[in-house]
Parts: structure tokens; sequence; C-alpha cells
């Protein structure tokens, strides 16, 4: 098989800021938007960009992750002539041991590269939300002749000391570029979305690997060797929504930002052509909005049923959300149960968790606040 460019997304990572929500399952299966999983934002853009060789490199938490995954098929990449495959680590006469970090991450699968014989490979984040193709991005790289090119986003100069943080001249070559800075140079942002040259990748995948001091990571190791030894790195300025969901803030932000009273760039009810986001279908029931129901500025998923009050939030599917019970500016994941009179404000709620009779979740409004107890399906 050969392919024009191959896409690795990263998903091994494991989600510790996520708290209870990544206990069990890794970070990119966490639910997102009342029907979606964090996984089916890269995944989606791949089909749309017609990539027909896609990885996925899982390891904490994976089996609900791989089983998800499976063969690609949700997203269209299962045909005669695509190839969806997830990587785990593996033993060799090595030993076996975790990715060592996301470089290594891909030097450990470059038999899975040879064998797809892609002329650049596309490196992905398994746990970003975001909706574009990367048709633009590979077109630019292949113009200037790019070893690497890096996808860019300006974030609030407070924020910028989270991020691979770079400088770029006039005609967007990348002159500098430090990992996560303590006093950041710019606000301009790596994504974590790189093409890469195959060639040149696989030779700096295989200088680092041998080096004992190195942390084996794209940002803190190839990137800035490469531009050490003046290799050519562009930078690709992404316009569109983008959003981190690393922490339960951002989390329940992005999932605010669908409404339609939200973020419009992230507005899903204008990308339902060709960058429509696809994903798994859970063949549950219809919504029941009950006589006692209030509803408002919310998105309701297949299989709940909603008896009380709902405004500006987004609830995942087989959710009953009891009479009197009342949710405000919060987020219900699949299978949560809200019992009669309860409170929830300013939340998330996990997967089958149970919220009691009269209740109150954060009705202080203090941050906000994350109740995952799985007692739901008990009941």
């Amino acid at each position: 098989m050969s392919t024009t460019l191959a896409a690795m997304i990263l998903a091994g990572g494991k989600g510790t800021r996520l708290q209870a929500l990544t206990k069990k399952v890794a970070k990119p299966a966490v639910s997102y938007g009342g029907k979606y999983r964090i996984i089916d934002f890269p995944l989606s853009n791949c089909a749309h960009s017609g990539i027909n060789a896609v990885s996925v490199l899982t390891q904490y938490e994976s089996s609900e992750l791989n089983t998800y995954v499976g063969n690609g098929e949700k997203w269209g990449l299962n045909g005669v002539r695509s190839v969806t495959s997830v990587l785990t680590p593996k033993q060799t006469e090595e030993g076996s041991s975790w990715y060592a970090g996301t470089a290594d991450a891909i030097y450990e699968n470059l038999d899975w590269l040879e064998r797809v014989n892609p002329k650049y490979v596309l490196i992905l984040s398994g746990d970003h939300i975001y909706s574009c193709t990367y048709n633009a991005m590979l077109k630019k790289h292949i113009d200037m002749g790019a070893d690497c090119t890096i996808s860019v986003y300006p974030v609030p100069m407070e924020e910028a000391s989270r991020f691979g943080i770079l400088v770029t001249d006039k005609e967007d070559n990348i002159v500098q570029f430090v990992e996560k800075p303590k006093k950041p140079i710019s606000n301009l942002a790596s994504m974590g979305i790189y093409i890469f040259t195959y060639s040149v990748l696989r030779d700096y995948l295989i200088k680092d690997h041998a080096l004992e001091d190195s942390d084996h990571d794209f940002g803190k190791n190839i990137i800035p060797t490469m531009l050490k030894n003046k290799k050519k790195l562009v930078a690709y300025t992404y316009d569109g929504y983008w959003k981190d969901v690393g922490t339960i803030a951002s989390l329940h932000q992005a999932n605010m930002d669908l409404l339609l009273s939200g973020d419009p760039d992230i507005n899903i009810y204008t990308v339902q052509g060709k960058n429509k986001i696809l994903s798994e279908d859970i063949h549950g029931t219809p919504q029941f909005i009950g006589k006692t129901a209030k509803v408002k500025d919310s998105l309701i998923n297949q299989g709940s049923i909603i008896l009380g009050e709902v405004d500006h939030s987004v609830i995942s599917g087989d959710v009953v959300i009891e009479e009197g019970a009342k949710v405000t500016n919060s987020v219900v994941m699949n299978g949560a149960f809200i019992d009669q009179d309860a409170v929830v404000t300013d939340a998330i709620i996990g997967p089958n968790t149970l919220i009691e009779k009269g209740e109150k979740v954060n009705v202080e409004k203090d941050g906000i606040a994350l109740v995952v107890n799985e007692k739901a399906g008990k009941r």
C-alpha cells in the first residue's frame, strides 16, 4: 500500500486533569456535546480530508477506546482503499513498556508507516475539539518545500505558557520555538498538529531514539533539533474554533460553546455538510419532553426523558431528569439520573451518575463541579 498522506492520532494520554472522568476511560473516549466522543473530531477531520491510512495510538485505559474506534467504520475509514489501525504498545526483544513520549510513540510504530509507505505524515492529538480538513495545510507544506509544517493558533497571552510557542518571519518560516515557556515570546501556539515529510521524520525519530537524555517528545526534542539543524519549518495558521479540553472547566466551556447562544464558530448546525462530525449511533428511543418539562437553550440527545427543568445545558443520551428537578448551565452525560427536586448548577454529571432526590449540586456556583458515582445503573 502506498499513500500520499498518512495520519497518526496520539490518543494515549491519562488526562488526569479531567479527574474521575478519566479514571476508567482514556481522555479521547470521554463524552462530549451530548452525542459525541472527543476522538470523533480528529477522525471525522481525517475522513473529510480524504486520508486513506489512519492509525490511532492508544495506551492508558485503552479497552473502551480500542473497541470504539474498531476498524474505522463509523467514519467511513474501513473501505477497500482505506485502513484504520489501533496501535498499542507492544512487546519486542528489548522488552515492553509504555511510550516514553510523543515522538517515541511514532518511532515505535515505524513498521506501520513502512507498510503504508506515505510521502507525508500527519500527526494529531486525539483530545482536541475542532472541525476542519487538512488539505490546505498539506498544500502549504508541499508548496513551501517544508520538512515540517506546524498548525498554529493565536491564544491569549496569559494562557501562552501552556503551549509550545513559536515566532515566524514574514514568509511563515518558524524561526523560534519554545515548549511551554514560563515567559512566552509570543502568543502563537502550536496546536500539536504536524505534517512531516516522511523521510525527514523517520531520520529524526531514529536519531532521537538513540539519545538516552532525550524526552523523545516533538515539542521538547524533535522540533528544536530540526530548527537547530536549519531544517525548513513552516507555520500554518488555523482560524476556526479549537479547544484543548484538558480540564473540567475547559470541557464544560466547550460543551457550552455548542449551544446556539454560545460561540458561533462551533455551531454544529452549520457544519452538517462535508465537514459533519461523524459518530456512533446509539440507536436509542426518541427523546421525550414531558408536560411538566421546561426546556430552553439546550441540546437533548435521543433516549432522554425530561420531566423537570433544563436551561442552557447539554444532555446526553438515555438521561432521565425527573419532575421538579432543575439543571442549569450543566453537562449531563449518558445514562445519568437526576431525581425529583434535585438542583444541578454549573456542573458536569458523569456517565450513569445518580443525583439523589432533593440533592443540591453546586448551588453556590463555586467554579465547575464534577459528580461521578455510577449509581444510576444500580437503581
